[in-house]
């Protein structure tokens, strides 16, 4: 990971906030840092491709969307993970995937239309891997920010 400067440490901050619903949500954004809105978004750009930022993009409640979503694991064989991540993400359902230092080191989130939806999913990707696919339902909500000291 690269260092941040502090309009980096700043950027990475505010993007965790609400960001307006108009045709150029990072205008604002940039203004208040000072910086042009093709600089923020090139310093977005590098934060993504150098791992500062490993997901950036809306965040939907598909629940309160009527929908259903859950936290998923599977135990994947180190030399499978890149073939069996690829499976996983090429469902729609899959909303984030990513690797942990764990015996269940593939975690992932499903968000599908309906409750029955999460085990429809989970068992077709257990059919096309023929890995098992733990799932972890929500039984309490937490909102974790990561935000960079200044």
């Amino acid at each position: 990971m690269s260092q941040l400067d502090d309009i980096d440490r700043a950027l990475v901050n505010a993007l965790q906030d609400d960001l307006p619903l108009t045709h150029r949500p990072f205008l604002p954004l940039a203004e208040s840092l000072g910086i042009t809105e093709g600089e923020l978004l090139i310093r977005v750009k590098a934060m993504r491709e150098n791992g500062v930022l490993t997901r950036f993009g809306p965040f939907f409640d598909a629940v309160r969307m009527g929908g259903a979503f859950c936290l998923c694991a599977m135990e994947v064989p180190q030399e499978r993970f890149d073939e069996v991540n690829d499976l996983v993400n090429a469902h729609l359902e899959v909303a984030h995937n990513y690797e942990r230092t764990h015996k269940l080191n593939m975690w992932f989130v499903l968000a599908c239309e309906t409750e029955a939806g999460i085990g429809e999913s989970a068992a077709r990707i257990e059919e096309e891997t023929g890995l098992r696919v733990y799932q972890f339902p929500k039984l309490q909500e937490f909102f974790i920010g990561f935000r960079v000291a200044a």
